[in-house]
């Protein structure tokens, strides 16, 4: 009895996924490494790197953005014969 295998390949892409929760936003020092507290808007986080620079003399922060993606098949299955 021959052992037969049969393989499909199928394209994959990514969608950024806005069903669940919205993106979050957060700002690190880049010199000290303390950080905003994370948000689902960007307003919060931009004030706090405006302070914390004012009060610090720290310049430059990175900008930490969460987002969801979905990975989602490009063609649909055909159906069982």
């Amino acid at each position: 009895m021959a052992v037969r295998s049969v393989f499909r390949f199928v394209n994959w892409v990514l969608l950024l996924d806005t069903s669940g929760s919205p993106p979050i936003f957060e700002l690190e020092c880049i010199s000290c490494g303390t950080s905003s507290e994370a948000s689902e808007a960007p307003d919060g986080p931009q004030e706090w790197a405006l302070k914390h620079a004012g009060r610090s003399g720290h310049e430059m922060f990175r900008a930490v953005h969460t987002s969801s993606f979905r990975a989602t098949r490009t063609e649909v299955r055909p159906s069982p014969p």
